[in-house]
């Protein structure tokens, strides 16, 4: 089984951003290196701002890119190229807007869904789709003329609740995700449901 070697949060950079729905990749990342106690400083050559995670017994960098969401791949393509990191060794934690908030779901692989940094992914790894993906679900705000604004804003308190709940849930499971155990860890994390009831 291949290990994790790379945790990618996307998002966009910018106090403007801070804590929007599209951000709750870059939230993941910051909660994933306080737990472990690593620092993250902006590394201009990668693109990004850059840590190493601790997760006995692997070291794993982790990455929240400073280019924007449209270009995020720049960033992961040139930790990649510089690390010798293979697709197949990258975790990308993005929001989703196919799930409600409170549920978060991991795959290997797929398209993008019109999400923009998977996009620019994608097409910098020339077409390759073979990294796995952390969706963290945000809910859809029902018609896709709504979908810029929706996730460019942030939750409300409630579901601000559960995305945190979800991503501190998730958290558990990155020993095993890194480990390459992704079978187990979908069968347990597909069934919990972490959204606050009314």
């Amino acid at each position: 089984m291949q290990n994790i070697r790379l945790i990618v949060g996307l998002g966009n950079p910018g106090a403007e951003y801070d804590k929007t729905r599209h951000n709750v990749g870059f939230d993941f990342i910051d909660r994933l290196a306080e737990k472990t106690g690593a620092s993250l400083s902006n590394q201009t050559k990668f693109f990004c701002h850059l840590g190493q995670a601790n997760v006995s017994p692997y070291a794993v960098k982790l990455s929240k890119p400073t280019t924007y969401m449209n270009l995020s791949g720049q960033a992961v393509l040139a930790i990649c190229q510089f690390h010798k990191i293979e697709i197949d060794e990258i975790l990308v934690v993005h929001d989703e807007l196919d799930l409600p908030p409170g549920i978060i779901k991991l795959k290997k692989g797929g398209g993008h869904g019109g999400h923009n940094g998977l996009r620019n992914i994608i097409e910098r790894f020339g077409g390759k789709k073979d990294f796995h993906r952390l969706r963290i679900g945000i809910g859809h705000p029902g018609h896709k003329s709504k979908v810029h604004g929706h996730v460019l804003s942030k939750a409300s308190p409630d579901d601000q609740i559960s995305i945190a709940a979800a991503i501190d849930a998730a958290i558990e499971f990155i020993p095993g995700i890194i480990s390459g155990d992704h079978q187990k860890v979908m069968q347990e994390l597909h069934k919990k449901d972490f959204s606050a009831k009314e």
